[in-house]
């Protein structure tokens, strides 16, 4: 029996994956095979030796301690585009709200209650200091063409926009669902220097962070609108006040307010709102289900931020996985002992991500607690288990 912990409410769609006769699932779960997680933080949680593996219902892992999850043998899940369709009618929302000064005029017209009949006069005499320009052929620049971003190029172009894409590792995969009138933008400075509205869709790590500043901006049309529903601190709160202040950016929208950019003329501030729709929910909990499904009971991997993703049919009936550092003469070691213990291996793969590596062996004989323990026993290799 598998046991699944959960931290936050799980949509039972994903949860009906989870077969009760091999599972077990809920929030008072103990010593867990897995967790399932939304937006709870585990940085302070105490990982269980049983723990192996953690699906985060989204695509960003910022909850969840991966470096401390790779050095315990611990596989962390996201799910990747299943709430893409649900942050792309956010940007184009924010596309439109960001040149039609809707939000003011509504804000506005809510003060003309209580003048009756006069109301209709005085909507036609205010409604010019709203104006604001049509999206249909200016040029947008998308930067990050994942899931969420080939949606969102593909979407602005069938609005009428002229789109460039900039993604130096656009995989073969997404640039088959990319519309082929999406120009391929070569660096980022050519977005910057030809868009009148940039929206980033690019994950935070130290080449990211920041990458929004005073240097960027200054390279970027006067006017630009820009749209962050990635993450907050891909933009310099305090360079992007000043861009608004002196006009080189008409208005910031962003799905991450911080206290310093709430409130100020020009920002436009959505309360993390790109993925809250019960349909994203639902798809994200479904996704990270079958991810734990498939890993606990074949050993593959697809869709983790820590290991490589190994997807190899299982067959036979013992499979050996291993979790070792990225080190040579790992394979050699490993296969030695399985050869020495008289077991003949069927198949195998061995795949790396970084500084961790991840080996499956199908072997045609049951595997010893011995051998199990000789494996784990060898210098860089962090977990081993058997599935039968």
């Amino acid at each position: 029996m598998f046991k699944i912990k959960t931290l936050n409410k799980i949509s039972p769609y994903g949860l009906d994956n989870f077969d009760q006769k091999y599972y077990t699932y809920g929030d008072d779960i103990e010593n867990p095979d897995a967790v399932m997680v939304r937006s709870a933080s585990m940085h302070e949680y105490e990982m269980p030796a049983s723990l192996k593996a953690i699906a985060r219902a989204g695509a960003g892992v910022n909850n969840i301690p991966v470096d401390k999850c790779s050095e315990a043998g611990i596989v962390v899940f996201n799910t990747p585009g299943a709430n893409a369709n649900a942050v792309k009618e956010m940007v184009v929302t924010g596309l439109l709200i960001s040149s039609r000064k809707v939000i003011p005029a509504i804000d506005w017209a809510r003060t003309l209650k209580g003048n009756g009949a006069e109301v209709g006069k005085l909507v036609e005499k205010g409604k010019g200091a709203f104006t604001g320009p049509e999206i249909h052929g200016k040029t947008l620049g998308v930067v990050g063409l994942g899931a969420i971003g080939i949606l969102v190029a593909n979407a602005a172009k069938a609005l009428g926009m002229e789109v460039y894409g900039y993604d130096p590792y656009l995989s073969v995969e997404a640039a088959w669902n990319l519309s082929s009138s999406i120009n391929h933008a070569k660096s980022l400075k050519e977005i910057y220097n030809n868009c009148d509205y940039i929206t980033i869709h690019v994950p935070l790590n130290s080449e990211t962070r920041g990458m929004i500043n005073d240097e960027s901006i200054g390279s970027m049309k006067q006017g630009v609108r820009i749209l962050n529903f990635s993450r907050a601190e891909l933009v310099v709160d305090g360079d992007i006040i000043k861009a608004l202040e002196t006009g080189k950016v008409s208005v910031y929208v962003t799905d991450f307010p911080t206290d310093e950019v709430l409130c100020t003329e020009g920002v436009i501030a959505i309360p993390h709102l790109g993925a809250s729709t019960p349909e994203s929910e639902d798809n994200c909990a479904v996704m990270a289900a079958r991810e734990l499904i498939n890993f606990l009971e074949t050993g593959n991997i697809i869709n983790s931020v820590n290991l490589p993703d190994v997807d190899m049919p299982k067959t036979t009936d013992s499979r050996i996985c291993v979790i070792h550092k990225n080190i040579p003469n790992m394979l050699t070691q490993i296969s030695g002992l399985v050869a020495q213990n008289n077991i003949n291996i069927e198949n195998m793969i061995n795949k790396s991500k970084k500084d961790y590596a991840y080996t499956v062996l199908d072997v045609t004989t049951e595997v010893s607690c011995e051998l199990t323990e000789k494996i784990t026993g060898i210098e860089g290799v962090i977990r081993v288990w058997v599935i039968k």
